[in-house]
């Protein structure tokens, strides 16, 4: 049981990397502490940026449109604007 539901995550996450926000992907997951810290200064919650990650390898893996990615940002908030801006196919649509 354990195997098949370790390939399952594996598959999925593949997909997400290979979608169309894959090195949109990249670039977030790329983002160190001290970036972050730079974008959003006296954040210490992390909670936030990994909500974004997880949004945006949901889009890739289900090829969400621009329009519904971009809304499904801005409902994580200013702090996830914020972060989602250091990338330079996010910033003009925010």
């Amino acid at each position: 049981m354990t195997r098949n539901r370790f390939k399952k995550i594996f598959t999925e996450a593949a997909v997400a990397f290979n979608g169309e926000y894959k090195d949109e992907i990249n670039l977030l997951l790329g983002l160190s502490q001290q970036d972050i810290d730079t974008l959003v200064p006296g954040t210490t919650d992390l909670q936030t940026y990994l909500a974004l990650i997880k949004v945006v390898e949901d889009a890739s893996r289900n090829n969400t449109s621009q329009a519904e990615l971009v809304n499904n940002i801005k409902s994580l908030g200013d702090i996830a604007i914020k972060i989602a801006k250091k990338i330079p196919k996010f910033a003009p649509w925010l």
